[in-house]
């Protein structure tokens, strides 16, 4: 039991879902092209939309400290994979990590 706190394929993979979920919802190329243009509350909707579920994930979960860390990172790694600016990469992984660190509000 003490050694879960390693096995960590199961974060890792629901991290890379949530990257490519939000890569079908705003894919990268559309990051810089002004002719199809997204609106920054489109944007917040699809980010908080992918946020909700990562919560979710940690309370059926119940991720720890260093899982929590390790969600962010895979997250993170696999937006910047998918070819987002660094500034978008960024704000994408501080909005998850805010997210995922909230104590649940009953």
């Amino acid at each position: 039991m003490i050694f879960d706190i390693f096995r960590t394929k199961k974060v890792d993979d629901f991290a890379m879902t949530l990257a490519h979920e939000l890569a079908k919802r705003f894919p990268p190329e559309m990051e810089n092209e002004i002719e199809k243009k997204v609106t920054p509350k489109r944007i917040s909707k699809i980010l908080e939309d992918v946020f909700v579920k990562a919560t979710d994930f940690k309370n059926k979960n119940k991720l720890g400290m260093y899982k929590k860390a390790r969600l962010g990172n895979t997250f993170k790694w696999e937006l910047q994979d998918l070819g987002y600016s660094e500034k978008f990469v960024e704000l994408a992984t501080e909005g998850l990590i805010v997210y995922i660190t909230k104590k649940n509000e009953k």
